[in-house]
Parts: C-alpha cells; structure tokens; sequence
C-alpha cells in the first residue's frame, strides 16, 4: 500500500484515528506489554463497509484468555522493535498475515491495563491495521477459530448485550457483542468500543 492512494474507509480511518491521540497506561510496576491488531479488509458485498478478523482462542491451561473471543496479538518479546512490532509479529505467527507486505498500520488505540486480580498485569496497545491484499489465513495452535466479522453487523445495536460468562468457577455479568456463538467481552470488548466510537 506504500506509494499508493488509501481507499476512502482507509483513509477516513486513518484521518479519525491521527485525529484522536492514544491514552497511554500508566507504567507502573509489576507490569507486562502485550499488542493486539485490529485486522480490518473491504468487504466483498459492500464498498461503504469493512470486516475485522475475530478469533477464538485454542484452550490451554495456563491461559487466561483461554477459548475467549479476541484478535491477533501477544506479549512484547526482548528482540521486538517496538509494541507496533509485536502486534506485527504476532499477527503473522497466529494467522499467517503478514501486515508489512500485504498491509498497512492506521493508527492506535487507547492502551487497556486491567486491574484485576484474576488476569496478570499487562498492559495492552491495539493497533488499526488495513489489510489490502487478499491474503490466505494459516492459523497456528494458539487458534481454535477464525471469522471475519462486518462491521455493519459487529456494531449493530442488537449485538450490544449484557450476558453472563464463566471464568475459572467464576460467573460474571458482563458488557458484550454477541455475534452468534461469538461472545466478546473482557478487553477485546473494551478496545471494540473504543474503535466503534471512531468508526462512526
């Protein structure tokens, strides 16, 4: 895409998000860094409209994001050159895309640091990425699932709910966007909001 002239969602995005500067967390310790992409193509049927690629994380023990609904990304690594990087990397490990050749980075959002004793302390950055090329999807263990979401359907008032999950013996009411048997809550619901409010 370097070089060349943004699509119109592109670019409107992108113009939205320099527009809007990113709050960043406050750092202090015991803190961790982790990166997640918000991996957006045109959709096929609709020239005003995006999709987002969801994923339904793989269970494994230890994880605390475990079979949760939620987008590419992981922990900052010792040899990344930044957070965009790690978002970058990971992105390509979980599901083959690789954002430096067939995409392009928008912008980012507000960092997320939950405070709560039952997730570690980690502070996350999202990156808004745009995907240009039509591109094959090669999910890693760390995948159970892939979707690509419209964001027509994805910010559709219906799909706004408060519902009730289960986290390790613990049921709890929460905010979330119900898209079928994908329920996204937790962070990946708070960076969603976050990015509804600057694609409307």
């Amino acid at each position: 895409m370097a070089g060349a002239e943004l699509a119109p969602h592109f670019a409107r995005l992108q113009r939205a998000l320099a527009a809007r500067p990113a709050a960043m967390a406050e750092r202090d310790e015991p803190f961790k860094e982790a990166a997640v992409a918000l991996v957006l193509r045109p959709a096929a049927d609709d020239a005003e409209d995006l999709e987002l690629l969801l994923m339904r994380r793989a269970a494994r023990e230890g994880d605390p994001w475990s079979g949760q609904i939620g987008l590419p990304g992981g922990r900052f690594d010792a040899t990344d050159e930044s957070l965009e990087h790690t978002a970058l990397r990971e992105t390509f490990e979980e599901v083959g895309i690789d954002l430096r050749a067939d995409g392009l980075v928008l912008g980012q959002l507000d960092e997320l640091r939950p405070r709560t004793p039952v997730l570690p302390p980690i502070i996350v950055r999202p990156f808004v990425c745009a995907l240009h090329a039509d591109v094959r999807i090669v999910p890693n263990h760390e995948v159970a699932e892939l979707r690509w979401v419209r964001l027509a359907e994805l910010f559709h008032p219906e799909t706004r709910v408060h519902t009730s999950v289960r986290v390790r013996d613990l049921q709890m009411k929460v905010e979330a966007y119900q898209l079928g048997d994908f329920t996204v809550w937790g962070m990946t619901e708070r960076i969603l909001a976050t990015f509804e409010e600057i694609w409307r």
